[in-house]
């Protein structure tokens, strides 16, 4: 048997990165690399949640008014533990946490960057072995090195961003993550307990033949967006159709698909939401930088998601994201 001795893996890549950069300072490898090691914790959890009793609510809601899950308040308490015992952050903002958690030591306030997350994205599915995912965004914060950060360092454009990434716990699990240099995945060897590089320079094929959206809201959806969903339904041979749908529900899990194979993903405002349902912060931007980099776009259906200016921590978005034609298509059918 052949075995490929060229595998990196993920320290060996950020390292391998860093050293392309004589005046880097490896604070952003490191803070990949303590991400990469929560993600491996959350994993060995995940894959052991239906032997425990670490599945169901755990008694609580979050900031925005859901059910908190078990498996939530592990993978926060994971994500939070590392970036805080790490060197390279100065503090962290989670989609369960009502403000911003801020690492006031002499460490802490000497370092580039802060981190944003949604812990454990889809956890609704937990219950029933879909896949779900841990969702990333990293900003060089713009206060004062040496004192502590601030919120004005969370609530930055997400063309801001110098990293975002995600992490699916899945068949297999992964770490997909982007800088402006590309995009990259690792997934998990489970014999060495270790990321290694599976997916180098991934690219978002300009069109697919997916289409990710909830048809249960379909009659709440504004009249641009019906169009398009009609016209992705109506596609014949003739014009590249007809396209599939799927929707899992769970947002990492859809993305990635998309992002692999080529497709859109949307989650339009409703009546019911008109602000939409997804964050901001945790959500929208860290995925539309990710898509963006590997050459797809990313719009809340009137502006490029990334030259949002941010007023609230939890601020809510609505979110088309995927292949550059095909959200080319559905800008067309915005407009008109």
């Amino acid at each position: 048997m052949n075995i490929n001795r060229q595998v990196l893996t993920l320290d060996e890549f950020t390292i391998k990165q860093m050293r392309d950069f004589p005046g880097a300072t490896g604070e952003l490898s490191s803070l990949l690399r303590d991400i990469g090691l929560a993600a491996k914790r959350v994993n060995v959890e995940v894959n052991k949640a239906g032997l425990i009793d670490i599945l169901g609510d755990a008694g609580s809601v979050n900031i925005q008014g859901e059910e908190v899950k078990k498996l939530d308040v592990f993978a926060n308490n994971q994500f939070t533990g590392v970036l805080k015992h790490g060197i390279s952050c100065a503090g962290i903002a989670s989609e369960e946490l009502d403000d911003i958690i801020i690492f006031d030591d002499e460490v802490s306030n000497n370092s580039k960057y802060v981190c944003m997350y949604d812990p454990l994205d889809g956890s609704a599915n937990i219950d029933v072995n879909i896949s779900i995912g841990t969702i990333f965004a990293v900003y060089r914060r713009i206060t004062e090195k040496g004192k502590p950060c601030g919120l004005q360092d969370f609530l930055q454009k997400g063309i801001n961003m110098v990293a975002a990434g995600y992490i699916i716990y899945g068949s297999s699990t992964m770490l997909v993550y982007a800088t402006r240099r590309g995009v990259n995945g690792f997934t998990l060897d489970p014999s060495i307990g270790e990321f290694t590089l599976s997916h180098p320079d991934i690219k978002c094929p300009d069109k697919g033949k997916i289409y990710s959206v909830n048809h249960g809201n379909f009659f709440q959806y504004d009249e641009k967006v019906k169009k398009y969903i009609d016209r992705c339904q109506k596609r014949t041979k003739a014009d590249g159709g007809p396209y599939t749908q799927r929707y899992i529900g769970s947002m990492v899990a859809d993305v990635h698909r998309n992002l692999i194979k080529g497709g859109i993903f949307m989650y339009p405002a409703i009546t019911d939401k008109p602000k939409g349902k997804l964050r901001l912060l945790y959500e929208c931007n860290p995925f539309a930088f990710i898509v963006e980099v590997a050459g797809g776009k990313a719009t809340n259906g009137k502006e490029r998601i990334l030259d949002v200016q941010p007023t609230e921590l939890h601020q809510r978005s609505p979110f088309f994201v995927g292949s550059k034609l095909m959200m080319e298509e559905l800008e067309e059918c915005m407009k008109g």
